[in-house]
């Protein structure tokens, strides 16, 4: 009984960790980066049905890079420990092309966009150049913690 005890307890403490380490990691980020990067790779992304919505949107956006971002952070300590970036992105492909996507159907099901097979194309092409981008900056403001002991 003791022991299960022990395990709840070095588990709770991994998670607390952990919360601790992203709460630290996006305290870098702004909404001024996260905009500036939607618009750079989508321009203003428009619902159609208003303001709201269109916030709604960017926020989806938000959401997908945020995620990229941590994901690149939570794997920047291998990137510490000696390997590359393109092994480490190996690690986390299938959680990249997760978030690829989610942010590509929630944007093809929000936003109006003709259904043409180049337009879809290109979608999914900015939609894993956005969150490549993003789990980059993770991947390299996680290293530099690590780096500074900071983590």
């Amino acid at each position: 009984m003791n022991t299960l005890t022990v395990i709840t307890s070095f588990n709770e403490k991994r998670r607390e960790k952990q919360i601790k380490y992203e709460r630290s990691m996006l305290k870098e980020l702004t909404i001024q980066m996260l905009r500036k990067k939607v618009r750079h790779f989508f321009g203003t992304l428009s619902s159609g049905a208003g303001v709201i919505l269109d916030q709604a949107i960017e926020e989806g956006c938000f959401d997908i890079a945020i995620e990229a971002y941590l994901l690149g952070s939570r794997f920047s300590r291998f990137g510490y420990y000696g390997e590359t970036v393109d092994q480490v992105k190996e690690r986390s492909i299938y959680e990249l092309e997760q978030l690829s996507d989610a942010l590509y159907d929630f944007i093809q099901f929000w936003v109006n966009i003709k259904s043409e097979q180049k337009m879809d194309e290109r979608l999914m092409i900015k939609c894993e150049q956005f969150v490549n981008e993003w789990w980059l900056e993770g991947f390299n403001r996680g290293r530099m913690k690590y780096k500074l002991r900071l983590h």
